[in-house]
């Protein structure tokens, strides 16, 4: 029994040396859609950091943390009846690092903010006026929906890259707050990607992927 004693003690030893070498390379969340390697540090081109570069914090002031005036009813004369207030990292220096930013929408009657996905980051939010039927859907192969019609105080969550949408229902305006967890969540508008890229997807594409007549995908992309 006690010439086991070593080789368990060894196997212990080594499967510890295991994890601790993959947690120790895991791979850092993107805060942003892609950030190419250079090979070449000492090119004149411009170089990115995955997020952004931090500041000495001796230089920090209370202004980097602070943002006035999302008390402000935004403007939601516009097609989709909307607006989007997002205090990400780039509104406020000081969320950098910090994995949260924050969202105002404001709806007029009958607004929508359309099907779309926040691929970096989880979303709550929170009805302070008016009726919002929210939802999101599931991956494949459920495809499922979870929807709410919530009311002011009403609490919903939106996980981490699945598509969802908010639509005010009442006649009268709504607001809603939501956080999210990343410091720039990023936005992907399912209609304005699919039919507004640059340069365009090919219709036979689309028109095969939607089951849509070819003139109809040619309308959809002149419109977006």
């Amino acid at each position: 029994m006690m010439k086991g004693v070593p080789k368990m003690l060894l196997l212990t030893v080594a499967l510890l040396a295991w994890a601790f070498s993959l947690a120790s390379a895991y791979d850092p969340s993107p805060l942003q859609d892609f950030c190419v390697a250079i090979n070449d540090t000492s090119s004149d081109h411009a170089v990115f950091v995955n997020g952004k570069f931090c500041k000495d914090p001796k230089l920090a002031t209370a202004n980097d943390f602070f943002f006035s005036g999302l008390d402000t009813p935004r403007d939601t004369s516009n097609p989709l009846g909307s607006n989007v207030t997002l205090l990400n990292v780039d509104k406020i220096l000081g969320l950098n690092t910090l994995g949260i930013s924050l969202a105002r929408i404001d709806f007029a009657p009958y607004g929508l903010n359309p099907p779309h996905i926040h691929p970096r980051g989880t979303e709550i939010l929170v009805v302070l006026e008016g009726t919002l039927l929210v939802g999101f859907v599931t991956s494949n192969p459920d495809n499922r929906l979870f929807s709410k019609v919530l009311n002011a105080g009403d609490v919903f969550v939106f996980p981490i890259g699945l598509i969802h949408f908010q639509f005010n229902v009442g006649k009268t305006n709504a607001v809603a707050f939501a956080g999210l967890s990343s410091q720039n969540p990023g936005l992907i508008i399912i209609a304005n990607a699919v039919f507004g890229s640059n340069p365009p997807i090919n219709p036979d594409v689309l028109t095969k992927a939607f089951q849509l007549d070819k003139n109809v995908v040619n309308y959809l992309q002149k419109k977006f």
